[in-house]
């Protein structure tokens, strides 16, 4: 396997809640998301790097509004200085959130971005972080979405893995989208 030439000193594992990984609203092969989206967290962990999980809040009465059993994070949370959750009210994570003034005071210089869903919440905290000039991998097995469903008299049904993969690929070619979760390497930050 080829590694990434640089390691990256942030991930931010988007929306990983039970809601979108188990039960029947769960994502196609959402047990292979977990475990690519739970090993990017163990090991940025060793690798000292700052870990987001990003929560989603939806609407009353969606899946994942707030303190139901869908909104509650898959992966457990180890709080630090090192770690931590930031609840989100739109699909990127950077909207009216800390998500910005988070990875500036650590003084990240790059972002791995992983979870749900591929073409709204993960490429749209993706493109921002771009954006804002950070260097963004997006592991290309470790996001994921739903089928998108046929429309009558407009399209066929496209299937998540194809909805995840155009997702990437629109992030443009300064986003690194081919590379699988195991060749992502971590490092503390250069602030830390």
């Amino acid at each position: 396997m080829t590694q990434l030439s640089q390691p990256v000193d942030a991930l931010i594992v988007v929306d990983v809640q039970s809601a979108f990984v188990v039960g029947d609203g769960a994502v196609p092969a959402a047990g292979r998301l977990v475990e690519r989206t739970a090993d990017l967290i163990a090991r940025a962990r060793r690798g000292g790097a700052l870990v987001v999980h990003l929560q989603n809040d939806g609407p009353p009465g969606a899946e994942d509004e707030p303190h139901t059993p869908g909104w509650e994070l898959h992966h457990p949370v180890e709080p630090g200085p090192r770690e931590l959750v930031i609840r989100k009210p739109r699909d990127d994570g950077f909207h009216a959130t800390s998500l910005g003034d988070v990875l500036g005071a650590a003084g990240i210089r790059a972002v791995a971005v992983c979870g749900v869903m591929s073409e709204m919440c993960v490429q749209a905290t993706a493109r921002t972080a771009l954006a804002r000039g950070y260097r963004v991998v997006v592991p290309h097995d470790a996001h994921a979405t739903q089928d998108c469903p046929a429309v009558p008299g407009v399209h066929e049904a496209v299937p998540a893995a194809t909805v995840s993969r155009v997702a990437a690929y629109a992030l443009g070619s300064d986003a690194e989208v081919t590379v699988p979760a195991a060749d992502v390497t971590f490092t503390a930050p250069a602030a830390g």
